[in-house]
């Protein structure tokens, strides 16, 4: 099943069931109004939406209209908890690199993660509004999975049977505001602003054989300004899967119906100790912060900036047939305005 939030004046958005093919969806009001009000009753209503999605599939719905990516707010326009981790260690050790930071090797084992702001999601064509060039920005490229209710102390396997939704994510990041909020010794506020998600959410089933082992085994490709960035597959070298990282961030706590946890920037090492620039016929990166650290490694400093004003990202997967699943992230930087 395949569910996105329209843009239609309120702050959660209207929900609505979306054809495999992205381009047709149909409101279900009847049934759930929003996101969060399906995600609150999903045992009980995702089986009534399922048949709508069927039917729609079938053309055999009323009411349905064409399905416009950037009427789409994100899936969850705001959410009650929105926790990232950095499943992808390989990234991990990379921009700890470019921190000149030592990376301790229980990284390996426990998974870090952080939590984000999630009152304030920007949607899929949304514009990534930033104060100053000088913040460093970068993107991020990202799987993300929404949950239901999971249970404090949650084994990985319990974690994993509450996997409901998956989507993608651009979480943005202000690489040059990092440095000094982590030397605070609290984490990451000021230099992670509103993420953004893809226009689409698939319940697992939709990725077929592509969802195994809690990860989904599919490229992320990720093209800036034009050009081919990254394409590393999200199934390779992610050294916790998603069961494991809901289960962390249920360590302590339960996790409330529609909390987001997310994968970290996708990463693969293919085969060398930084991987390699789709130029040079790798797989490439799902951020800026790699290839500058790829260049800090082979040249003594970085060469690529990181994002100005009037830049573009898009972030897209693609089935074999070469379909998109989850539609377009597809933003462009400008200068705030107040």
């Amino acid at each position: 099943m395949k569910l996105a939030s329209l843009k239609n004046g309120s702050r959660d958005g209207l929900l609505v069931v979306v054809s495999r093919d992205l381009s047709r969806c149909v409101a279900v009001p009847a049934v759930a109004a929003t996101m969060q009000q399906l995600l609150d009753n999903w045992a009980q209503l995702s089986v009534k939406l399922e048949e709508v999605y069927q039917a729609l599939n079938s053309g055999k719905v009323d009411g349905e209209m064409a399905f416009d990516q950037a009427q789409c707010e994100s899936p969850l326009p705001r959410a009650y908890q929105w926790a990232d981790g950095s499943a992808y260690v390989n990234h991990v050790e990379l921009v700890r690199k470019a921190r000149n930071a030592e990376m301790p090797p229980s990284f390996w084992t426990d998974p870090l993660m952080y939590q984000g702001g999630s009152d304030d999601f920007i949607g899929p064509r949304d514009n990534i509004d930033v104060v100053s060039e000088d913040y460093g920005i970068d993107f991020e490229g990202e799987v993300a999975v929404i949950t239901d209710d999971v249970a404090m102390a949650s084994t990985a396997d319990e974690a994993r049977s509450k996997i409901r939704l998956i989507m993608l994510v651009n979480d943005v990041s202000l690489r040059g505001l990092i440095p000094n909020e982590l030397a605070k010794g609290f984490g990451f506020f000021q230099s992670k602003p509103a993420s953004a998600f893809s226009p689409v959410a698939v319940t697992p089933d939709e990725l077929g054989d592509k969802w195994q082992d809690g990860r989904v085994h599919l490229p992320l490709l990720s093209t800036y300004n034009g050009k081919l960035f990254g394409k590393p597959n999200a199934g390779v070298d992610m050294t916790f899967d998603f069961g494991q990282l809901v289960a962390h961030a249920a360590k302590t706590r339960n996790l409330g119906a529609g909390a987001i946890i997310g994968s970290g920037t996708v990463s693969n090492k293919q085969g060398t100790d930084h991987g390699t620039s789709v130029e040079e016929g790798g797989v490439g990166y799902s951020c800026i912060a790699e290839i500058r650290m790829i260049e800090t490694i082979r040249d003594g400093k970085p060469s690529t900036s990181f994002m100005k004003f009037g830049d573009t990202i898009r972030m897209e997967m693609l089935d074999e047939q070469g379909n998109s699943i989850f539609g377009a992230i597809d933003q462009q930087v400008v200068k705030y305005q107040n």
